[in-house]
This record gives structure tokens, sequence and C-alpha cells, in this order.
């Protein structure tokens, strides 16, 4: 039985579409907030539910807020990882963690490659880069999946916001100096679980990879492809960071060099695919 911490995020509704037979364990079940001192009592209970993997899809992602909030996106991104890293261990079962982009500095313009030295410019990354730092030390087979920019028409997103404000309005002013790689989160899902597979026959291939969308692309340049993809008129206009400040600082550079991912055999989505995907299923909804 796989455990997928996580219900309602993009890449866990996906994973409950791919993998029904796996267990969602959602806040209900066990909150990350909480996971007991050290996170003895949420290793505790993945013990008792005895799963044959983990995936933790689960997260903190208000990034904004946790300027705010650090201990708590700290406790869930951070200690709960490690608790859940620490159980796998402890079962000689694999784990999956999805982490971001967000753990780098954004700085320069080539793809950050998976040894990149991590230097976060906010809190969300701080946390994330101690879930990385936790799940690396427990010592269970592990793939840490860093994914940036991710979308699905099961959740809100990026691409499911600039549809609804395209059908309202005649232009908008999007940001074009953030260059990232928007990622299908049915792509990750799909990812997870071949990743998982890999590990329980190779567990050497342990370790950090990236996992995004290919080309790499501006905000406001994936705003003008989806505006493309629904057939919608709005115009977009780009606006520097600068002019759209937020209490969280994002990195410029979001590129992710996804070349190791050949050893797990994955390769990087074509984000203009997952789109035209996406697209056609919100079309398609009764």
């Amino acid at each position: 039985m796989i455990l997928v911490f996580g219900r309602n995020g993009q890449v866990a509704r996906e994973l409950a579409l791919l993998a029904p037979e796996a267990a969602f364990a959602g806040r209900e079940r066990f909150d990350l907030a909480d996971p007991g001192a050290g996170g003895a009592r949420l290793r505790a209970w993945i013990m008792e539910q005895a799963p044959t993997a983990v995936i933790n899809a689960a997260a903190y992602t208000a990034v904004d807020q946790a300027e705010a909030d650090e201990d708590l996106a700290s406790r869930i991104n951070g200690q709960a990882p490690g608790a859940m890293a620490s159980a796998c261990a402890g079962l000689g079962i694999p784990l999956v963690h999805l982490s971001t982009d967000y753990v780098f500095d954004g700085a320069g313009e080539t793809p950050f490659p998976p040894d990149h030295p991590p230097a976060p410019l906010n809190a969300y990354g701080r946390s994330k880069l101690a879930g990385e730092m936790a799940v690396s030390a427990a010592g269970a087979r592990h793939a840490i999946l860093r994914t940036s920019w991710v979308f699905s028409a099961l959740g809100r997103n990026f691409v499911t916001t600039m549809l609804r404000l395209g059908a309202e309005r005649d232009s908008l002013r999007i940001v074009a100096d953030q260059i990232g790689g928007p990622t299908p989160a049915r792509a990750i899902a799909e990812a997870c679980l071949q990743t998982l597979d890999r590990l329980r026959d190779a567990p050497e291939l342990s370790g950090t990879y990236h996992f995004a969308g290919r080309p790499a692309t501006s905000w406001a340049g994936f705003a003008r492809a989806i505006m493309a993809e629904a057939g919608l008129a709005c115009r977009v206009e780009d606006i520097p960071s600068t002019d759209f400040p937020t209490p969280a600082r994002r990195p410029l550079n979001s590129r992710l060099d996804c070349v190791t991912l050949a050893a797990l055999g994955l390769s990087q989505p074509d984000w203009r695919a997952g789109l035209r995907d996406m697209i056609q299923e919100v079309r398609d909804r009764p």
C-alpha cells in the first residue's frame, strides 16, 4: 500500500486518479502541523500504517504568508518530511518527497543543476530546504523531486487564474523577468509513481532530482500561451517584478537542469502539451 501525504493538492489529486488503491492522508488523518516532539508522533503513526512506500505531496505553500508564519511552514515542510523519511528508513521502504525551485536564489540565467548550493530567498524556500536536508539525512531510500510552477485542472493555480481573468478583462499586466518551467501536476504524479518503482529495484538511485517542464518561459510568456490555447483575446503586458511587489522575494531564474532524470527513466514534460490537455479537460467538464 502506497501512503500519500496530501489529499487536496494538485499532485495528490492527480495521484488519486492514477493510483486509486493508494491511501491518502489529509489533515483529517494526520495534521502535519503537529508531528510531535521531533516528529516522533508522525514517525510512529507511519510505522503503524505499515505502507510499502510513501509519497509526500503535502506542503505549506502560502509563500507570502510564510514570511509571517515561518515556524508553521518549517514544521510542515521541514520537520514532518524528516519524520516521514525516518519511518521509511525503519520500514525499509522508499520515499518520494516533492520540493521546489525556491531553494535557489535565482541568480544568473543558466539552469540550476541538482547539486548547486541552495540559497533560498524567502521563508518558504528555507522551510523546503530544511525538509530536503532532513530527508537526505534519515538514511531511507528516497528521491527528492524539485519541481516548479505546478498547474492542473484539479486546483487553483496560475493557469486557472489566467483563464478566469482572461475571460473578464481586455488586458493583464504580468511579470516577465521571472523565468522558469511550468510543470503539469499529472506529469509530476506519474513521475512519483515511476520513481518509487525505480527506488524499489535500485536504492543506489537515492538522491535529489529536478523535474520541471520545458521549454523555459516567463510568467508573461506562459500567460500569453494560456490565452492563445484558450482562444481568449486578453492582451498580456510585460512588467518587471518591481512593479508587482510581494512580501516574499521570488527568484528571477527558476530554470532547473533536469538531465539526471534519465537515471530514473524520466524526461522533462513539455508544458505546452500539458496546457493543451488541461484546457481541454476544463472544456469537457459538465
